[in-house]
């Protein structure tokens, strides 16, 4: 399909208007491609030489129109370090419509109404940092949304420091979010939130449509969905930063990529968000707060599902859902196949041991991958070697609980841990060229994030260790 036959539909507008604001782009001066995606591309039947066509460009700077669209910002509200914020909503985002299912979103496309005296721009380096994070994330098997082109533009706009305006151009099966409820909870508007709930389930929860108790199966599912979520998160070593109920996806994605950051040596309370003074959002937090969320959430929702119902499905999210879910992940990484009692016991003394040895995260799993007893691979990487011996005394004896082969061990062991994740300092090289108007390194990174555990010889220079003067560095909400 090319770009000018592109047809899209727009079910959102068929709700309360309530839910939305019609806007316009504010184009950008002077806009030219920076990157396309034609993996992403493709999941909306885009021709992968559309990079080629004017009209791209044209596309993401609201120029160009497709037939269907009748573009709009959401509504939303959301607790933000914990505090209610009744007016957030697209404050810099406007949505063309839906596609094959996915819902086409440009970012930094100007103000809209839920601007709050905002220039509703984005600058080139948290477009380029969300183009190719979004991409590694679904490569490495988490849920995520996706994006499928940015430009970049002659545009001034004010951050940290004058930099150019860029447009992102995302998708999603679903852009609704804990705080889309909270809107018309805290408003008391409780008719929307069930109108809002059924819309959910039609595009997020289809299989539940028709079903008497549909409403509670949508919650558990939430629930769900965000346990796993979580616990891919800690296992990858991914701190999102800026877990505000607004940034919280119903359908359960990975959504809104702010300051977050790839650990790079292990540090159990690490905080990415140099923002975040008292660590709400660090990484150790993120299982709790994700948990205080779907409270809010339940709360939200209070009008329309019985509380006792969701406080019970709550409470499964501590007791097992969110433990399990991590156990699981984290014994993939260490290539256990079998599930034994004390495995809980061995992953805790894992942490505190990483977290001891000052030792790379993506690098730690990685060799990991091919230790078949001899461990100096192991101690090399480690400032403080003693305390991982003596984790690998007990992984040893975990070990002889298994049937599989060292052999098969590993084999399985490196398609669950990468070799390459794109953490902060790839992305800032890559950003800094980008700014010079070279993005060669653009591409190297979207491709890298493609193959993450793939050996890519070209690239080994990004497998290593992070060099120590960016290790575990903070961003800023407007990264």
């Amino acid at each position: 399909m090319k770009i000018d036959t592109m047809h899209l539909i727009t079910p959102y507008l068929s709700l309360n208007e309530e839910f939305y604001n019609l806007t316009k782009s504010d184009p950008l001066e002077e806009p030219y491609l920076i990157s396309f995606n034609p993996e992403a591309a493709k999941l909306i039947d885009l021709d992968e030489r559309s990079a080629e066509d004017p009209l791209l460009v044209s596309l993401l700077n609201g120029t160009f129109i497709p037939k269907g669209s009748a573009p709009f910002s959401m509504a939303y509200a959301g607790h933000q370090f914990g505090h209610y914020n009744p007016w957030l909503g697209d404050g810099r985002a406007i949505n063309l419509g839906t596609l094959n299912g996915w819902n086409l979103q440009t970012k930094g496309s100007g103000e809209t109404l839920y601007s709050r005296s905002a220039d509703g721009r984005a600058a080139i380096r948290s477009s380029i940092r969300e183009y190719l994070m979004s991409e590694s994330m679904f490569h490495l098997g988490i849920a995520t949304t996706r994006a499928v082109a940015i430009i970049g533009s002659k545009t001034k706009i004010i951050r940290n420091a004058v930099e150019n305006a860029a447009v992102v151009m995302r998708m999603s099966s679903s852009w609704v979010r804990f705080g889309t409820f909270e809107y018309f909870y805290y408003n008391r508007q409780h008719d929307r939130l069930e109108e809002l709930a059924e819309y959910v389930i039609a595009e997020s929860f289809p299989h539940l449509e028709g079903d008497d108790d549909r409403l509670l199966k949508m919650f558990c599912e939430v629930v769900d969905k965000t346990a796993l979520l979580i616990a891919q998160w800690q296992g990858i070593g991914f701190n999102h930063g800026v877990m505000n109920t607004d940034n919280m996806s119903i359908a359960g994605l990975t959504i809104d990529y702010g300051p977050f950051a790839m650990m790079d040596d292990f540090n159990f309370g690490y905080i990415c968000n140099c923002s975040d003074k008292v660590g709400r959002y660090s990484y150790a937090e993120q299982p709790n707060v994700a948990y205080w969320n779907l409270t809010m959430l339940a709360k939200a929702l209070s009008p329309i599902i019985p509380k006792d119902k969701m406080d019970k499905k709550l409470k499964e999210y501590g007791d097992f859902l969110y433990p399990n879910a991590y156990i699981n992940v984290i014994r993939k990484k260490i290539g256990l196949s079998k599930s034994v009692e004390n495995d809980a016991q061995l992953v805790e003394e894992l942490i505190i041991a990483l977290h001891d040895a000052f030792v790379d995260y993506t690098l730690f799993f990685r060799t990991l991958s091919h230790y078949t007893g001899n461990r100096e691979a192991l101690y090399d990487i480690a400032m403080d070697p003693v305390v991982i011996d003596k984790w690998l005394e007990m992984y040893d004896k975990r070990l002889l609980l298994e049937e599989n082969t060292a052999e098969q061990r590993v084999k399985m062991m490196l398609q669950v841990n990468p070799k390459y994740v794109l953490k902060n300092h790839m992305l800032q090289e890559a950003i800094e060229e980008a700014e010079k108007g070279d993005f060669k390194k653009v591409e190297e990174l979207l491709y890298i994030a493609s193959h993450p555990y793939d050996e890519l010889p070209e690239f080994e220079h990004f497998a290593g260790d992070t060099p120590e003067e960016y290790k575990n560095i903070g961003l800023s909400c407007s990264s």
